[in-house]
């Protein structure tokens, strides 16, 4: 029990290490005064396809390959039509944009500015939680890694520590923009990693006895489709408002890239037996 018990700690240690390199990313949004609304657009444009090439690529494909195609398809288009069903009954307000606002009526303005700063802050808080989800699997990885071989572990942990800081920049920049709080924005990506260690919590104490390996692939394509409906739904039609169609395509794919280079590099570092 001891033994288990400091491998437990020393993989919670790790985890922590690379959780927290989001915080690292979100300083480097708060060194600088808020975004105006274009690069705001390209930098959504980017989260975007840090989003949608994590629920294609990772948590889709993870599902596909452990759980079979129907199977996986079946958790995921759930996962969408779910929160299709909450946006249909609780919808989001719907905002033209910003040009259409006489720049002589600054109420008016001030006023379609504070509700764009509102549905800035939940695009960020969508992917705040897109990317926590995203990140309970690692924390998973990193404690089966550090198992196997304490070397692993840490090399993993420091994979995922460079992997975390684009995702803190993708989550600290709409919040900062929306609320101009560097606090804030600071607060809300550094928590989106503390769920690499709540990972190593549950696989290590909760997911051997409670969670069959093939509801747990089931929850995370679930995830996936959440996560591909609220990006296509929420945040790419920001990006598509604030730095136009073209910018956005562009920033859309190069997060895609990024994020699948990313997914890569952690890849690379895992043990065959140990996939994320």
């Amino acid at each position: 029990m001891g033994l288990i018990d400091s491998q437990v700690s020393v993989a919670f240690a790790l985890s922590l290490l690379g959780g927290l390199s989001t915080s690292i990313g979100a300083l480097l949004v708060v060194a600088y005064k808020a975004p105006n609304l274009k690069t705001l657009g390209i930098l959504q444009g980017f989260a975007s396809g840090l989003m949608l090439s994590i629920s294609f690529l990772d948590l889709a494909h993870n599902a596909i390959n452990s759980i079979g195609f129907f199977k996986a398809n079946l958790w995921f288009f759930a996962g969408v039509v779910f929160f299709a069903l909450i946006t249909h009954f609780i919808p989001e307000p719907n905002l033209g944009p910003l040009s259409n606002t006489k720049s002589g009526d600054d109420e008016g303005g001030k006023d379609v500015m504070k509700k764009h700063r509102r549905q800035v802050f939940l695009s960020g808080i969508i992917t705040a939680v897109g990317i926590s989800l995203h990140n309970f699997p690692e924390g998973m990885a990193v404690f089966l890694g550090s198992l196997k071989d304490l070397r692993v572990g840490l090399n993993l942990a420091l994979a995922i520590a460079l992997h975390n800081i684009p995702e803190g920049v993708a989550v600290a920049l709409p919040i900062y923009f929306a609320t101009q709080s560097k606090w804030q924005a600071f607060k809300v990506a550094t928590l989106t990693g503390f769920a690499e260690p709540m990972g190593v919590i549950i696989v290590a104490y909760l997911f051997p006895r409670s969670l069959s390996p093939e509801i747990m692939e089931g929850l995370l394509a679930s995830v996936g489709g959440v996560m591909a409906f609220l990006t296509l739904h929420e945040m790419l039609p920001l990006a598509f408002d604030y730095s136009g169609q073209k910018q956005a395509v562009k920033a859309v794919f190069f997060g895609m890239a990024f994020m699948s280079a990313s997914l890569h590099f952690l890849q690379s570092s895992l043990p065959a037996e140990i996939s994320l």
